[in-house]
């Protein structure tokens, strides 16, 4: 593989899902509907980059992260990891693409069994995959677990036992232990208190370091994005509307929706002003999504071809894609 080559690369991503008729429905005739829940995402991820999807609940973000794994089979689209196409790859190929794709889930709770100890928990990856004897296993957990900052001792013990903090640390230690390549990070410090989000995210960033670890990190809190993100994508309604390094979306977005989730970052210092932009109406139904641009029933800038022609995502400025008739001008 070149080193130039992504680690990632996804191509017109889309997954839809069937919305029931019901009975009635289906004995009128009515016409089978779905839910646009991505509908044309693409870019690249390099190698130890993090890269940030961000956008409010419903834009398609956790589905694209989900839909990329295969833990939702997309619809249509291509999903390359290091040259290899995910999307068609047969059992026994998937499962060896499975061992450098991991994910760290939302809720730290739900995703961990719990029948079972932590150490049979972080170790089962290890199992499913054959992997060492049941003594290096052992070995190797207590290893894990040390990394992400939990005690050897700790391993007998039942998830109910531990914090959420500490029940997230379990979580990477899972992710961790296959010594992924790609982890997706969906949402993984929003189920947490404010005070401990910023320890969780130090360690992720010290685990990036050290084992050269790539990120495709999920959030909808912009002051974590510009905390841990190199890059940062933004969407709206299945689309992917803005990306950009973090350092140019922050300081320039060149998408109106971008400019409205920023400016209600919360500012610490009381003395510091910035305009407060606050959308009207609601996010329209991914079942039927308005014409045109997406965004524009909620634009304080949209015009007449904003509602009649859907903006191609183009780059903008070197570096610098966006998907808006007037990117910028507002």
């Amino acid at each position: 593989m070149s080193d130039t080559q992504p680690v990632l690369e996804v191509t017109d991503l889309q997954k839809r899902f069937a919305v029931p008729r019901g009975v009635l429905g289906a004995l009128r005739g009515a016409p089978r509907r779905s839910v646009r829940a991505i509908d044309g995402v693409s870019f690249t991820l390099g190698h130890g980059e993090v890269l940030a999807l961000v956008g409010e609940s419903g834009c398609g973000k956790t589905t694209t992260g989900r839909t990329i794994l295969r833990l939702e089979q997309a619809t249509s689209g291509e999903v390359l990891f290091e040259g290899k196409d995910v999307l068609k790859a047969g059992g026994r190929q998937m499962k060896a693409l499975r061992r450098d794709m991991q994910i760290v889930f939302q809720d730290p709770y739900a995703s961990l069994d719990p029948r079972i100890t932590v150490g049979e928990s972080v170790a089962e990856g290890l199992l499913i995959h054959g992997i060492g004897t049941p003594k290096d296993r052992q070995e190797r957990v207590r290893e894990v677990l040390a990394k992400v900052g939990l005690h050897s001792s700790q391993v007998n013990r039942f998830p109910h036992e531990f914090s959420g903090g500490q029940r997230q640390r379990i979580g990477i230690a899972r992710a961790l232990i296959m010594e992924p390549k790609l982890i997706v990070c969906d949402e993984p410090v929003s189920a947490l208190d404010v005070s401990i989000q910023s320890q969780v995210l130090n360690l992720l960033k010290n685990l990036q370091r050290e084992f050269g670890l790539t990120y495709l990190f999920i959030a909808h809190n912009l002051s974590v994005v510009e905390h841990i993100s190199d890059r940062v994508g933004v969407m709206y309604l299945g689309k992917m509307v803005e990306l950009s390094s973090r350092e140019d979306l922050f300081r320039e977005p060149l998408h109106p929706y971008t400019k409205a989730l920023i400016s209600a970052i919360p500012n610490p210092d009381p003395t510091a002003r910035r305009e407060r932009i606050v959308l009207q109406g609601d996010v329209p139904s991914p079942i039927n999504p308005p014409s045109g641009c997406r965004f524009h029933p909620r634009c304080w800038i949209a015009r007449e071809v904003c509602r009649e022609q859907e903006p191609a995502f183009e780059e903008k400025r070197k570096g610098h894609w966006a998907a808006c008739h007037f990117a910028g001008q507002f």
